[in-house]
């Protein structure tokens, strides 16, 4: 009998230090805190949104710490259901909310770098909405645009010659449907394809290849 109540009192002594040490465990601020993510870019074009990530994590934590120091209410964990206490929970969810709304954008952002772009890159990202494949592809055609504008022959281009500009135009005249010898002479055929073309988007019919030709064809 006297075992059976060291034993009883022992439990009772366990269970209590237990709900002590849960207590402790759960509000003391080392492991209730919300801790800022180590996935986020930390140079962030917008400094001014890393600032409110940091400023809203910070009241998430004191407000969890708040309300259970003063009114006993766990926010995440809550224990009764009662109008204050959801209130409470409630609060907590709207500024959990903008933790993550903050650190979403901050890890994408970092995700992107991750892949080779740089703040601009991102900029445009989110300004256009559009994907990282669409803009990768977007960006290399500009690039090709103006080395290719910036190349442009200063003397026009007339049949028999051949070059590697020459070439190069003929891939857009064939993207648009036109059949010919991809070889980079200036035969008849590319002058035909040229001129069609020309005609068809408002430009002089000549079958001579100008700037405004090769801006047409590049922008198409």
């Amino acid at each position: 009998m006297k075992k059976l109540l060291i034993f009883i009192l022992v439990v009772i002594l366990l269970l209590f230090a237990y709900n002590k040490y849960d207590d402790y465990k759960r509000y003391h601020p080392e492991s209730t805190n919300y801790n800022i993510s180590e996935a986020i870019d930390i140079n962030y074009h917008n400094q001014e949104l890393l600032f409110k990530y940091y400023e809203a994590v910070e009241s998430l934590n004191s407000y969890r710490t708040m309300q259970w120091s003063a009114n006993s209410i766990d926010a995440v964990h809550p224990e009764d259901e009662d109008e204050q206490t959801k209130v409470v929970v409630n609060e907590y969810a709207k500024k959990l909310a903008k933790v993550k709304f903050y650190e979403a954008k901050l890890k994408a952002s970092k995700d992107f770098k991750d892949k080779g772009l740089n703040n601009e890159d991102i900029k445009h990202l989110e300004h256009t909405n559009t994907t990282i494949e669409a803009y990768k592809k977007e960006k290399q055609h500009n690039t090709f645009k103006t080395k290719m504008l910036d190349n442009f022959p200063s003397l026009t281009i007339r049949i028999g010659q051949k070059s590697a500009y020459i070439y190069e135009v003929q891939k857009l005249l064939k993207a648009q449907g036109y059949e010919m010898p991809i070889d980079g002479v200036f035969r008849n055929i590319t002058s035909d394809a040229l001129k069609d073309f020309e005609a068809k988007n408002n430009l002089f019919p000549d079958g001579l290849l100008d700037r405004m030709d090769l801006e047409a064809l590049l922008d198409k």
